[in-house]
């Protein structure tokens, strides 16, 4: 079994792009930028990863009101009861 320091340092060696937070200071600007273009960005307090640096998903889109309008057609069999056979239970 490995230890926590291992699987650390077997963590490390498998991403693409990790960094020491002294490093994620300086640099803050280039990692953000990698993260955007969906790079993997790690930041490891010494050999340890602690963070993963991913982008903020985009919003989903507005629903406007009305968007739909004139799309549908209701009828008023839609306001009539449901046949026996049809009902609820």
């Amino acid at each position: 079994m490995k230890t926590d320091d291992e699987l650390a340092n077997t963590t490390l060696a498998n991403q693409m792009s990790t960094t020491t937070i002294h490093d994620a200071k300086t640099n803050l600007s280039r990692l953000i930028e990698q993260a955007e273009r969906g790079e993997e960005v790690i930041i490891a307090r010494g050999k340890k990863p602690v963070v993963r640096l991913v982008p903020v998903e985009k919003p989903a889109k507005t629903r406007v009101p009305g968007m739909f309008q004139g799309e549908f057609k209701v009828t008023s069999a839609f306001f009539e009861p449901l046949p026996a056979e049809e009902g609820w239970e």
